[in-house]
């Protein structure tokens, strides 16, 4: 897989206007750059929507802030390269924008690998390499408006206590509030989602400082190849997390 020109300067743009000191993405394949915009995969009767690589919650609404807390899945061996990532993030359910923080599970190259990352698009993620990640690990994150179009991305590792907060610009509306597990776009392309961990849980959650109030027609379920891959479950009773699972049957929320 190639990077493109356009695809790298925007990276490296991005990494410049945030401050990081290092610009990269997860090594493979020649350095294959992840995306993570939402593609619609039509109406499901299980959810309140369905994509071919997101899958988990989404609110709609007006978010100047968001949290998250999940645990980093593990992934199974497979033949053909298989990809997963799991964040928090605001916009790109209905628009074009998006600002996200995460943890990325994939394997390729006969191993699995992991890492934690940002991202503003257009520009691809951002890998956070002064971050271990490994599964089973807590990470806690948050996105959070400023003074102006400043925001600053906070992803920790509370298992190992290694922690980072970036500095960024951006400039969309802030109409939706993500909590996903997804497949990105590798080389141009939607990857297979990885056979991850389940129930893989996030739990909790926040939106503008409070509990996102989940319902479950916020919940959305992945398809690929015309087959359900990602299902997470109902909220749970206090309606700030859920529990995710590989497959097309919903696990139970998590405390249950």
């Amino acid at each position: 897989m190639r990077i493109s020109a356009r695809g790298l300067v925007a990276a490296a743009t991005a990494a410049l206007l945030s401050g990081s000191m290092f610009m990269g993405t997860v090594a493979v394949e020649a350095g294959a750059m992840y995306h993570h915009p939402r593609t619609s995969a039509g109406a499901t009767t299980n959810a309140g929507w369905a994509s071919s690589n997101w899958s988990g919650y989404a609110k709609t609404g007006a978010y100047t802030s968001v949290t998250a807390a999940w645990v980093v899945p593990s992934v199974a061996s497979s033949r053909k390269a298989t990809y997963s990532s799991q964040w928090v993030g605001i916009d790109g359910f209905n628009n074009g924008n998006l600002i996200q923080t995460g943890t990325e599970a994939d394997f390729y190259n006969g191993s699995a690998h992991y890492a934690a990352w940002w991202e503003i698009l257009p520009a691809a993620e951002t890998v956070i390499p002064s971050i271990t990640v490994r599964p089973g690990d807590h990470m806690t994150a948050s996105i959070t408006k400023g003074s102006g179009n400043n925001w600053t991305i906070t992803i920790t590792n509370t298992s190992t206590a290694q922690s980072s907060t970036t500095l960024h610009t951006y400039t969309g509306p802030g109409t939706s509030a993500e909590w996903i597990e997804e497949a990105p776009s590798v080389g141009g392309h939607i990857a297979t989602l990885a056979h991850y961990s389940s129930p893989n849980t996030f739990d909790p959650g926040t939106a503008n400082g409070s509990n996102p109030g989940l319902t479950p027609a916020d919940g959305g379920v992945m398809i690929q190849r015309n087959r359900q891959v990602s299902t997470p479950s109902i909220p749970d009773s206090d309606t700030d997390g859920f529990n995710m699972a590989y497959g097309n049957t919903a696990p139970a929320p998590p405390g249950s």
